[in-house]
């Protein structure tokens, strides 16, 4: 077992999350290779909602992002979970579902509506993701965009992410 401990991300770590989610996502098959440059541009954007990582001896070995989604009805308090990356040499140790579970707490707490997530639906059903018909994400097969309530609410319609999901380039401190 890996010892680590979670926490909020400081402007001082940015580079180090950089780099975990360069290196993680380096050998990753379903890569755009633009993970990292994601997480620059939503924090750029102010729209790094929650940003948590695993820490062990002052090394950053995980990393999870939340960020606030758009619902064509127009609910709000709804996020996108993602991207999640953890170094690659700690894999496998529940580090990244403890990243997502703290997190999907954090939004509790906050009173947020929901959480959508584009991924593995064996690996995020754990959490309580599932396919909801009335949430859809163009261009991304169905099976693989799920939704979890956090609140009871059931919204509709298109689920459009932060323009900074567009983003090819990290930007620099």
């Amino acid at each position: 077992m890996i010892a680590y401990a979670l926490r909020s991300e400081t402007p001082a770590d940015t580079p180090a999350i950089r780099a975990l989610i360069t290196k993680a996502f380096a050998v990753a098959e379903h890569s755009s290779g633009t993970e990292a440059a994601i997480v620059d541009a939503l924090r750029a954007r102010d729209e790094l909602t929650l940003s948590l990582l695993a820490e062990q001896d002052g090394r950053v070995i995980g990393h999870v992002a939340f960020s606030p989604v758009a619902i064509g009805d127009g609910a709000a308090g709804w996020y996108g979970l993602g991207p999640v990356a953890v170094a690659p040499d700690c894999q496998g140790a529940g580090i990244g579902a403890a990243l997502i579970e703290a997190g999907l707490a954090r939004l509790r707490q906050a009173g947020a509506g929901g959480c959508v997530v584009l991924g593995d639906p064996g690996y995020y059903a754990r959490f309580g993701f599932a396919n909801e018909a009335e949430l859809r994400y163009e261009g991304a097969p169905a099976e693989y965009f799920m939704a979890l309530t956090l609140d009871g609410s059931r919204p509709q319609g298109a689920v459009a992410y932060s323009v900074a999901f567009e983003a090819t380039e990290t930007a620099r401190d």
